[in-house]
């Protein structure tokens, strides 16, 4: 009588174990696609890399942060492209994932998991706007299916304009916007190439690159990501 009670309990704590696995999985699966779909036609007013910084601060990052939303279409058409010359050339081409520079992070990973990010800018925006700083191969696998996602719902023009206001420039300072105040003085629609070209280099690590005053390494890349923007010209969304 007693085996008989103890397996009933067993299957019922199993059976109750796969259903709450189950609603994990439709919401973890489920929940990006309903706020992805909501973001390709709404603004967020706070994202998940910005939650992350005010909840556990880096050092350096200051009481007051500075961010102004601006459309694609009065942003300056250098900015795109010095972040595709950049970050990701292959941009206006993929669907969201580079496979040979993720194989090549993974090969390059140890136990922790990867340890350099060679992301698309798909892949950072998913990144920026729906999750939090890690290196873990969990974090990595569902920054891709979003990544995806964004693809398939917001397109590439929707994407280039969530980056471009959500990303970092340097403490606290998110967005072309700001950071086109904070460095030059001037909107992002009247950033010249070679502005483009200092704001993108600072990407990587915000935190210890700034495009002004310019290091040697800052000039050297500066330099790099103009020769790049003049070998991709213009592109197409």
């Amino acid at each position: 009588m007693r085996q008989t009670r103890l397996k009933s309990t067993s299957r019922k704590l199993i059976s109750s174990t796969k259903k709450s696995l189950g609603t994990l999985m439709v919401l973890a699966l489920g929940l990006p696609v309903v706020l992805v779909i909501i973001l390709k036609f709404v603004n967020p007013p706070i994202w998940g890399w910005q939650i992350s910084r005010t909840l556990f601060p880096p050092k350096g990052y200051p009481e007051t942060t500075q961010h102004q939303w601006v459309s694609l279409d009065s942003t300056s058409p250098t900015i795109p492209l010095a972040i595709i010359a950049s970050e990701d050339q292959r941009f206006p081409h993929h669907w969201g994932v580079d496979l040979s520079a993720l194989l090549a992070v993974l090969q390059s990973s140890g136990d922790q998991g990867p340890q350099r990010g060679a992301s698309t800018i798909s892949q950072q925006t998913a990144k920026n706007v729906f999750l939090y700083p890690s290196h873990t191969y969990l974090r990595k696998a569902y920054e891709l299916y979003i990544a995806l996602l964004i693809e398939m719902i917001w397109g590439k023009e929707r994407i280039m304009e969530m980056y471009l206001n959500v990303v970092e420039f340097g403490p606290g300072i998110y967005g072309v916007q700001a950071a086109s105040h904070h460095y030059f003085g001037i909107s992002a629609s009247q950033i010249s190439s070679y502005q483009a070209a200092q704001l993108a280099v600072v990407l990587p690590n915000p935190y210890k690159i700034q495009p002004v005053p310019m290091t040697q390494y800052v000039q050297n890349r500066v330099n790099w990501v103009l020769r790049q923007m003049g070998n991709l010209g213009t592109f197409s969304y």
